[in-house]
């Protein structure tokens, strides 16, 4: 019987492993342990892994995991931006990724965050929390129907963004280096981000992590946003430099932002750090500001999500060992 190994695995994600190895015959165990140097020794035996890494691995994890055999590793999520690649190649390791396991939960919670941020929803809390109850210029919204949208990024999120957008009436304005014949209903393409922001209200980021886009949103970009806009970004924290937008939304170039990642998040993203300071300085800054909406990477977190993940990183990594390699492979 084949036997894989789920790293990281949370309480949720357990009835739904269960129910796969039970369906596919194959013997699933799980522990809570990420997988580092310290940990690596506990896939010794396993025909595969599958893993919800949110850290980038130590080199020497990816050699180990040869010696004992291993061919793959199965990452429970879209993004693999914490593997190295090139390294796992070299060490005959496939890297996997769930590429769409419920795009509608994100483009859902990315079109909240944005009613949330217009119709200032948590300021609105915060004064009926101290009882104040009036109705002031402070908390007086604007209407989704009336702005322009920009989408950058149109594949799977980004696309089924741009349509919900657009069902509240918004003009919807899209930019990728690969447009998406299936959104032309719904936006207009234009041929860079630049032009794309310069009129839109909102700016919504869809894009997977890269090289290439690192800090990609800094001040020089956020100068050439219309004065007023907000940012939302439900993809991946390294595509914004925090301190940049920090500076933009301090001096008043954007109204507001909505966050649910951020570029140094893996040391507390998920993890209860109610009773320990925040040590990154800049994180707090994030914490604390009040044109900042921030929620910690959960914007896919929803039953179908959690189960289209763990079935499918476990589907990659049985592909893998039965036949050598796996349509998600991305290395």
């Amino acid at each position: 019987m084949v036997r894989l190994l789920m790293y990281n695995t949370r309480e949720e994600e357990k009835i739904w492993a269960l129910e796969w190895a039970k369906q596919n015959n194959v013997e699933v165990e799980m522990t809570v342990d990420l997988l580092t140097m310290d940990t690596v020794e506990q896939a010794k035996g396993f025909d595969g892994i599958s893993l919800s890494q949110v850290a980038p691995i130590d080199e020497a994890v990816y050699s180990e995991l040869a010696s004992y055999g291993i061919k793959q590793i199965a990452q429970r999520s879209a993004g693999v931006d914490m593997y190295n690649l090139e390294l796992a190649q070299a060490n005959h390791l496939i890297i996997s990724n769930v590429p769409s396991y419920s795009p509608e939960s994100i483009a859902e919670f990315t079109v909240s965050a944005a009613l949330n941020l217009i119709r200032k929803v948590e300021l609105i809390q915060a004064r009926v929390e101290r009882q104040d109850f009036r109705w002031t210029p402070e908390i007086r919204g604007r209407v989704l129907g009336d702005m322009t949208v920009a989408i950058i990024g149109t594949g799977r999120i980004g696309s089924i963004a741009a349509k919900f957008f657009k069902g509240f009436g918004a003009k919807v304005i899209g930019y990728d280096l690969y447009p998406n014949a299936l959104c032309e209903d719904v936006l207009h393409y234009v041929d860079s981000i630049e032009t794309a922001i310069v009129d839109a209200d909102i700016v919504s980021i869809h894009m997977p992590a890269t090289a290439d886009n690192y800090y990609l949103f800094d001040y020089d970009l956020f100068r050439k946003f219309k004065k007023g806009a907000m940012l939302l970004n439900m993809a991946r924290g390294s595509i914004v430099k925090t301190q940049d937008l920090l500076r933009a939304l301090d001096e008043e170039l954007l109204a507001g932002a909505a966050l649910d990642t951020y570029e140094s998040e893996a040391a507390y993203i998920p993890k209860d750090w109610s009773d320990k300071p925040i040590e990154d300085d800049t994180f707090q800054k994030v914490l604390n500001h009040p044109k900042i909406s921030y929620t910690p990477h959960i914007a896919y977190y929803t039953d179908e999500a959690v189960k289209n993940l763990v079935e499918g990183g476990l589907n990659a990594a049985l592909e893998v060992i039965q036949t050598g390699t796996t349509k998600n492979r991305m290395n």
